[in-house]
């Protein structure tokens, strides 16, 4: 459990978003754990905001799936159970498909910023900075949705993506693979993309999500 009194410094930036980015990285990297509460009162104490932005930070992130509350309840973090993983991969299965190959079909350039996502990944592997890990592989995913223009597309996945990080950085996913294979996985749905083949951009991607979904069942299942 958190020390209640600590304070916390936001970077410069509209504050309801830069509240959101910290909150969101302390519930996915575990320092706010499973089954914690997280009160309008707790956040204005620790972030010395108002009522008011904790209210709207805390409901923008019930909205992405990082916290849940019942009626009359205080917002708690989740933790996703087996049947609900795997129902969040059929329906992020489903979206990252669509999206891949499109881009494959196209024979368009590879997104830029799946690229910069890629380069980051790299970087983390190198360091084994496992956060930047999860960090930099949500937003290789989201670009090749995004770099498919459909803003449609891109809120559903946004939704989707929530509950995986909250799932990714709970169960420190890249910690139960070695760090190149996230990496060697992702270069691989790229050339798929590059070469104009989609079925070899989506035989990439189903490799890819079916490894990740397995690894967070199979750590749920040792935890329990």
């Amino acid at each position: 459990m958190s020390d209640h009194a600590e304070r916390f410094v936001l970077k410069p930036a509209s504050l309801t978003d830069a509240l959101f980015d910290s909150l969101r990285k302390r519930i996915v990297n575990g320092q706010i754990a499973p089954g914690e509460k997280l009160t309008e009162a707790r956040v204005a104490t620790e972030y010395s905001v108002a009522r008011p932005t904790a209210k709207a930070c805390l409901e923008r992130l019930i909205a992405r799936g990082l916290l849940r509350r019942s009626a009359h309840k205080s917002a708690v973090v989740p933790e996703l159970t087996a049947k609900e993983i795997l129902d969040l991969f059929l329906g992020r299965e489903a979206v990252e498909s669509f999206a891949v190959t499109t881009l494959a079909a196209r024979g368009a350039p590879v997104p830029p910023d799946a690229v910069e996502s890629q380069r980051l990944i790299e970087r983390a592997v190198r360091d084994l900075d496992f956060p930047a890990q999860v960090e930099s592989d949500i937003l290789f995913h989201s670009a090749l949705v995004a770099a498919t223009g459909s803003t449609y597309l891109a809120k559903m996945h946004d939704l989707i993506m929530g509950e995986v990080q909250l799932t990714m950085g709970q169960a420190q996913a890249h910690k139960a693979t070695h760090p190149s294979n996230i990496e060697r996985e992702h270069a691989a749905i790229l050339a798929g993309i590059e070469s104009g083949d989609p079925e070899a951009a989506h035989e990439a991607l189903l490799f890819h999500l079916h490894a990740a979904r397995d690894r967070l069942v199979a750590n749920l299942a040792v935890s329990k």
